[in-house]
């Protein structure tokens, strides 16, 4: 039986697209036990209140939430555990010079399968302020109605 190919998206961060101004993004690996990877071929897994740090030149995820796996019993580990990302010594050390800037912190975008691997795509993201997030919303909203003006003219 061939290997599926190409991308299947697992979760998505879109409050993190909300909450921050995305600068540059990194693909990552994780170290995953089985049962882990078998609840995620079913899509259970939540990244939104995830967050990565550097912790003596090594990157962690915290807060991801991937759901036991029904039929894991004894073998099924702790769903909110620290798991460890799997980047290149150099990425690590470029990320850590750049999180030293003020403002700058490591989000989770979204996690996937890359052809038979769980990879996770982290973010160098900067905070916005209220009056960015409005401004993102203004937009969104001109865009609707301008999208919804060129279907009524279209019908």
């Amino acid at each position: 039986m061939a290997k599926k190919q190409g991308t299947f998206l697992i979760a998505n961060n879109k409050k993190a697209y909300h909450d921050y101004f995305i600068e540059d993004t990194y693909e990552t690996g994780i170290a995953l036990a089985g049962t882990e990877v078998k609840s995620l071929r079913m899509g259970k897994c939540s990244i939104k209140e995830a967050y990565v740090k550097i912790d003596h030149g090594e990157v962690y995820i915290w807060g991801m939430h991937i759901s036991p796996y029904e039929k894991g019993n004894i073998f099924n580990k702790d769903p909110l555990r620290t798991r460890k990302l799997l980047m290149h010594r150099q990425e690590i050390r470029k990320l850590e010079s750049k999180l030293k800037e003020k403002g700058l912190t490591l989000v989770p975008l979204r996690v996937y399968f890359k052809n038979s691997l769980v990879k996770l795509e982290i973010g160098l993201a900067r905070g916005k302020k209220l009056y960015d997030k409005r401004q993102d919303i203004a937009k969104k909203d001109q865009r609707r109605e301008a999208e919804r003006e060129f279907k009524v003219k279209n019908l």
